[in-house]
C-alpha cells in the first residue's frame, strides 16, 4: 500500500511538472508570437506577398534587393509610425518591451539601406514619392493638422495609397518594363483591397479614436462602413475583366480572395478577438500569394 501510494504521488508530481512545463513553453510561445505582430515583421511578410502576387499577375521580373528592402523598411516604418511619431518618445523609451521593438527596428535600418544600394534610379524616385506621403501621414509638419494621420476621413485612403503604390509600382518600376493598362487595373484593384482590409482596424479602433477624428465608422456606423467595404469588394473582383490578359489562376485567386473578403465585412464587428485584425486580417494578403501560387502551377 505505501508502495502504490508512493507511486501515485510520484506519478502526480510528475503531471504536475509537465503540465507547468506546457505552461512556461506556451506562455513563451505567445510571447514570441505577440513581438511577431507587435514588431510589424507580419505586415512586412504580407508586404512582401503583395509585391509577389504584382509579379505573377503581371508577369513581370524584378530585382531581388527590392523585396528585401522593402521587408526590413516596413519594420522600420510601421513601428516607427506605430510607437514613435515623436522623436523624442522614439528615442527615450522607457518601456522595455517597446524598447526591444526599437531595437529590433534599428536592427533593420542598415539591411535595407544594404539592398537600397543595388536598386534602379527610377525605383529611388517611386520610394522617394512614397516616403513624402508616409513624413506627411506620420510627422506633424502640416500648418492646419498634426498630420494626414490625424485626419481621420482621408488616412486610409492615404494608408492605401502608399501601399498599392509600394507593392504594385515599384515592383514596375524595378523590372524597368512599361507601366501598362493591366498595371494601371492592378493598381486600382490594390488599392481597393487595401481599404478593405482597413475596414476591420477602423471598426477596431473605435473604442481609441477621437471624436473629431470623423473615421468612416464615426461618421456613418459600423453597418454602413461594412456595407461600403461589401461594395468594394464587388468592384474588386469585376474589375479583373477590365485587364487585357487575364490568366485562369489570377482570375480564380482573386475570386477566392474576393469571396474571403465578403465573408470578413460579414464577420467584422466592434469587439474583436486580439489577433482578429493583427494577424487574420493582415494574413489576407499571404494567403492571395499562396492561392495564386498554387493556382498558377496547375495551370
Amino acid at each position: 500500500m505505501l508502495y502504490r501510494h508512493g507511486t501515485r504521488k510520484f506519478l502526480t508530481k510528475i503531471k504536475g511538472y509537465k503540465q507547468f512545463g506546457y505552461f512556461c513553453l506556451m506562455k513563451v510561445l505567445r510571447r514570441i508570437f505577440d513581438f511577431y505582430l507587435d514588431a510589424s515583421i507580419h505586415v512586412a511578410f504580407a508586404v512582401i506577398s503583395l509585391i509577389w502576387v504584382t509579379r505573377l499577375t503581371l508577369n513581370i521580373s524584378f530585382e531581388n534587393h527590392l523585396g528585401w528592402f522593402l521587408f526590413f523598411s516596413s519594420i522600420a516604418c510601421y513601428n516607427f509610425i506605430k510607437y514613435g511619431v515623436e522623436a523624442e518618445k522614439y528615442i527615450l523609451v522607457v518601456n522595455r518591451y517597446h524598447r526591444g521593438i526599437q531595437l529590433f527596428s534599428f536592427f533593420c535600418v542598415p539591411f535595407a539601406l544594404y539592398h537600397a544600394y543595388f536598386l534602379n534610379f527610377d525605383t529611388f524616385l517611386g520610394i522617394a514619392v512614397l516616403l513624402v506621403l508616409v513624413a506627411v501621414y506620420a510627422l506633424p509638419i502640416l500648418p492646419v493638422s498634426k498630420n494626414l494621420r490625424s485626419w481621420g476621413g482621408i488616412k486610409i485612403f492615404v494608408v492605401a495609397l502608399v501601399w498599392s503604390g509600394t507593392t504594385v509600382v515599384l515592383p514596375i518600376l524595378s523590372s524597368k518594363t512599361f507601366f501598362s493598362w493591366d498595371a494601371g487595373v492592378e493598381t486600382f484593384q490594390r488599392f481597393l483591397f487595401i481599404l478593405v482590409l482597413m475596414v476591420p482596424f477602423e471598426i477596431r479602433d473605435l473604442a481609441y479614436d477621437a471624436p473629431d477624428l470623423k473615421t468612416l465608422p464615426q461618421r456613418y456606423g459600423v453597418t454602413n462602413t461594412k456595407i461600403l467595404g461589401a461594395l468594394l469588394t464587388l468592384v474588386f473582383f469585376f474589375t479583373t475583366f477590365l485587364k487585357d490578359e487575364i490568366s485562369i489562376g489570377e482570375l480564380t485567386s482573386k475570386g477566392l480572395i474576393f469571396l474571403f473578403l465578403g465573408v470578413v465585412m460579414y464577420m467584422t464587428k466592434r469587439n474583436q478577438s486580439k489577433y482578429y485584425a493583427s494577424f487574420f486580417i493582415e494574413s489576407i494578403s499571404i494567403l492571395w500569394w499562396a492561392l495564386l501560387e498554387a493556382f498558377l502551377q496547375t495551370n
